[in-house]
């Protein structure tokens, strides 16, 4: 059985007759003003709401269209102000590393003017280990830059390590906080040595050992550990940390305690190399 598909007169057509027969009549009554005279009270009728409807689907549809206007319109501002805030957060992305540079740039010249004496460069962290601690990193500063093994490096306010391999355009700092670092320190209060000891495990809770420490000496907390005038890789009066907890071990003829570092062993990004060796400027 075949169903005959029924055609459907489009909305719009059906205004445009509409519109057609109302011009048609009113044309009709200005010619034939007293033939139709009866008819215009049913004309008054019939048309005029028929003329208010049309008048109302007009203004419905003129509001519709306004609307869409008013719609693409914030769409186009609402794209513009994307791209605008996209270029603003971009922009202070580009402020905050230049703010955080400004900073670290402020602290390593804060550094240097703390030691005059010895030649230094500056040399940005371009790799490490993979590990969130940096206790063997790479520096974009070799050989071409002055850079040799034995380097002593500094950054923040104190010591970071020293360059174990040196390339025409890159080095390895080995820090203090590395389990095969060893350095030769001395109290700041009387001058009496220690030795400070990496420790990669103990960094995590923030402190490395400092061990080798007279028993009968007292230590309180807070006191500063520099590097010794012994040392023979560094460079003496370099602060390496603040000593804690120190107590007589069980051998009981040392003592040996806790060190925080003074550098920021977790965020390390510029640093200062000192050219001088030790051995040169003990010559």
């Amino acid at each position: 059985m075949k169903f005959v598909q029924k055609k459907e007169i489009p909305p719009k057509y059906i205004l445009l007759g509409m519109t057609v027969l109302c011009i048609i009549l009113m044309l009709l009554s200005l010619l034939f003003e007293n033939v139709i005279a009866p008819l215009k009270h049913v004309t008054g009728v019939v048309i005029t709401p028929m003329q208010n409807g049309v008048n109302a689907i007009g203004v419905y549809i003129n509001e519709q269209l306004d609307t869409l206007q008013d719609i693409r319109n914030l769409m186009e501002e609402n794209e513009q102000l994307k791209a605008t805030i996209l270029e603003y957060q971009t922009n202070n992305k580009e402020y905050q590393q230049d703010l955080i540079e400004l900073r670290e740039l402020r602290t390593l010249y804060e550094l240097d003017e703390k030691f005059p004496d010895y030649h230094k460069i500056a040399a940005r962290v371009i790799a490490n280990d993979g590990d969130n601690w940096f206790h063997e990193f790479v520096i974009d500063c070799g050989t071409k830059q002055g850079v040799s093994v034995n380097c002593n490096v500094i950054a923040g306010n104190g010591l970071v390590g020293i360059v174990t391999e040196v390339g025409p355009n890159y080095a390895i700092v080995r820090s203090i906080i590395d389990d095969s670092s060893s350095v030769r320190g001395m109290f700041l209060t009387n001058s009496m040595l220690c030795t400070v000891q990496g420790d990669q495990t103990q960094i995590t809770d923030g402190y490395i050992t400092i061990s080798n420490i007279d028993k009968d000496l007292e230590i309180e907390n807070g006191t500063e550990v520099v590097t010794s005038h012994v040392s023979d890789k560094y460079l003496p009066g370099i602060t390496i940390g603040y000593a804690s907890d120190v107590q007589v071990d069980s051998n009981n003829l040392t003592s040996s305690g806790k060190l925080t570092p003074v550098v920021d062993f977790k965020n390390l990004q510029t640093v200062l190399v000192i050219t001088d060796l030790k051995q040169t400027l003990s010559e």
